[in-house]
């Protein structure tokens, strides 16, 4: 058994940072990650990160739109934490050496991003991710901190409601290891591999959200799934925000740019729900290429300019759809991208466990309510990692030595000689694009009672067939089937719950668009959705939405 104070579980942007404040605590901190933290996917965020930092912006300005772009959803408390923090932690990775993009005047950069009043997207190229990622790496290392890297998160080790640690499977070895600890961060992400068209790597398993949900802990506003609008078509590979942002705009198949009748007045940079409706409708009006796409044009910026501000994008334009953006548009359609709902914290990061926080997108703190605005993800990861980290650094301190409990590891050891033993089951790969294709036709850009009920009969239908999986290779070390087979367990319990979240709501909010409930309804549905596992069942509850600062009203742009 390895014991430490505090456990951070994932070494992508929050847990890196989550980790550098509980050890400026004090505290004995271990990263548990199942990737090296440089493949987080942290690294794939791409336009920007938000902050008021010019004259006349304000963290006030920032948090309004913020909020507008929840579609009044968001906890207050939390966004105002966050735009007021945002200044801070922009100007501290700056100084720690992240190559933000610079203007004529050597001032940082910032490009417009949708739903924003002002332009407050600071930007390292179209890689702001990645630079922000080996930033905080750099530090991680410079602090010498302890990183067990290939070790899968199994389980958490939680007796009365309280955190005691963590069950990992080693990669390498495939052994079961407890890491007992006095406070736990979990900061494992996204769970986009819940649907089949998605922009999240095949990593995004949403091991946290299911771990924290098995437990007994909390998952709240799980209805809620953004899609971006500018995903290429096909494969889903992420075209930034920033290339709206640096003058593209959208045309569908009559080349008319059609967001002037959805959002006459942010029209290309409209929040990312907006856009994304806005193309499918195109799409399903019968205005889009054959094949279900419309274009983003960027021939007007020219390759110069593409090649400087967007290199990644002409990247996976020439490489994945054959085209060159500075002389043919690019074939986009809306991709699953993010889940504003995760695992339910308070304004400070604390789950419903006691002793264990979560950051960035695993949690719902929540700052984005039924829709994230770009650009505030990266913030979030920052600012509530470090919030959170210092919350498990200063409860470690309180606490006596960290013990763990027995039984927790041979209970993960049976469950994997069970996968690893069967023989001639189903194949968790299979399953797992089942149900994909299952949640995006119901539970996509536009749903229905019909559609979502559909969705979520065949992923109970799943659920039951994966009783019988079966890994196929029965050999422990880099044993990949059988991390996969592991992962498609936590896909299929966080399916159920965004279902069933979804088919409760009766309302469109944000993301969650219902074509047999098209109206928002205040008075019914300003609130969270909070689900608890009971025994095989989902219980789903409600909570006020904290309104501190905007009453909402209606959402135009």
């Amino acid at each position: 058994m390895l014991k430490h104070d505090v456990v951070v579980i994932g070494g992508g942007l929050a847990g890196a940072s989550a980790a550098l404040e509980a050890r400026a605590r004090g505290a004995d901190v271990a990263i548990v990650t199942k990737l090296h933290p440089a493949r987080s996917h942290s690294v794939a965020a791409m336009g920007g990160i938000n902050a008021a930092l010019e004259e006349g912006d304000s963290w006030e300005g920032h948090a309004f739109d913020t909020v507008k772009g929840s579609d009044y959803l968001a906890d207050q408390d939390a966004t105002e934490i966050v735009c007021k923090l945002a200044k801070e932690t922009v100007l501290r990775l700056d100084h720690w050496g992240t190559p933000f993009s610079r203007n004529e005047a050597g001032k940082m950069a910032n490009r417009p991003f949708g739903g924003m009043g002002m332009p407050r997207a600071y930007f390292a190229g179209d890689r702001t991710g990645l630079a922000l990622m080996q930033t905080s790496l750099e530090q991680l290392f410079k602090e010498k901190a302890t990183v067990y890297e290939e070790y899968m998160a199994v389980d958490l080790i939680v007796h009365q409601n309280t955190f005691h640690g963590v069950v990992a499977l080693n990669v390498r070895t495939g052994e079961i290891v407890e890491v007992a600890a006095k406070a736990g961060v979990v900061c494992t992400g996204p769970a986009g591999r819940t649907y089949s068209n998605t922009t999240n790597a095949l990593t995004c398993t949403g091991d946290g959200l299911a771990m924290v949900y098995r437990a007994g802990g909390a998952l709240k506003d799980m209805e809620f799934v953004q899609f971006h609008p500018t995903t290429l078509h096909g494969p889903n590979v992420l075209i930034t925000e920033a290339a709206r942002g640096d003058g593209g705009i959208l045309l569908n198949a009559k080349g008319e740019r059609f967001m002037t009748k959805y959002a006459p007045k942010l029209l290309d940079l409209a929040p990312r729900d907006i856009t994304s409706r806005a193309i499918q409708t195109e799409v399903n009006e019968g205005r889009g290429h054959p094949g279900g796409y419309v274009d983003l044009d960027l021939t007007m910026m020219g390759e110069a300019r593409i090649r400087e501000r967007l290199p990644e994008v002409w990247e996976f334009a020439e490489k994945f759809a054959g085209v060159n953006p500075a002389k043919q548009p690019i074939p986009i359609e809306p991709g699953q991208h993010y889940i504003m709902g995760g695992i339910a914290t308070d304004s400070q990061g604390a789950t419903t466990i006691q002793g264990l926080w979560a950051a960035g997108e695993c949690a719902c703190v929540s700052v984005h309510g039924a829709n994230r605005l770009g650009g505030n993800a990266l913030l979030e990861c920052l600012v509530y990692g470090k919030i959170t980290g210092a919350n498990a650094g200063e409860y470690a301190k309180k606490q006596p030595g960290a013990s763990g409990t027995t039984g927790a590891g041979q209970l993960a050891e049976k469950k994997i000689d069970r996968l690893l033993k069967t023989a001639g089951g189903e194949n968790a790969e299979l399953l797992k694009r089942e149900m994909g294709t299952a949640m995006t036709a119901g539970v996509g850009v536009f749903r229905d009672e019909a559609g979502m009920m559909a969705a979520l009969t065949a992923v109970r239908e799943i659920k039951k067939r994966y009783r019988n999986v079966s890994v196929g290779d029965s050999g422990k070390q880099f044993n990949y089937a059988l991390m996969e087979a592991l992962e498609v367990e936590n896909l299929i319990d966080l399916a159920e719950t965004i279902a069933s979240a979804a088919l409760l709501r009766q309302e469109s909010r944000g993301a969650h668009s219902r074509i047999d409930h098209p109206k928002r309804d205040d008075a019914a549905w300003l609130k969270h959705s909070i689900a608890h596992r009971r025994g095989d069942e989902i219980q789903i509850t409600y909570e006020p939405v904290r309104i501190t600062m905007f009453e909402p009203k209606e959402r135009t742009y």
